[in-house]
């Protein structure tokens, strides 16, 4: 099999706020699908790292999850019963960087591809 040398990263963009953005539709498409990576990551790891803490605890650490909080309640289940605000908080969180990142650059994207 022949050698291929690693790829540059050139579509990689700064992470560095101060300096500009890239201009034109390109550099625009790149910074959106970009804005919208961040937005799926933050999402999905905000639902599916609480879901596997509560996994991993409940294999790994029974005896924290079988103690009483309050009467009947064990801190497994209320654990367990927090998995649907985290849920929800995932979502708020992927409506807000919808809106502070994906949208403002897609409206952009929209108002160039009408003036061609």
């Amino acid at each position: 099999m022949p050698y291929r040398p690693p790829h540059a990263h050139t579509h990689r963009l700064p992470r560095h706020p101060d300096l500009p953005p890239p201009s034109g539709p390109t550099g625009d498409l790149r910074l959106l699908r970009t804005a919208y990576r961040w937005q799926r990551r933050v999402a999905t790891l905000t639902a599916l790292g609480y879901f596997t803490l509560f996994l991993l605890l409940s294999a790994f650490a029974p005896a924290l999850m079988n103690r009483s909080v309050t009467g009947g309640l064990s801190s497994g289940l209320l654990i367990g019963l927090l998995q649907l605000p985290v849920t929800c908080l995932a979502l708020i969180l992927y409506e807000r960087t919808a809106r502070r990142r994906v949208d403002p650059l897609a409206h952009r994207l929209r108002r160039i591809g009408g003036r061609r």
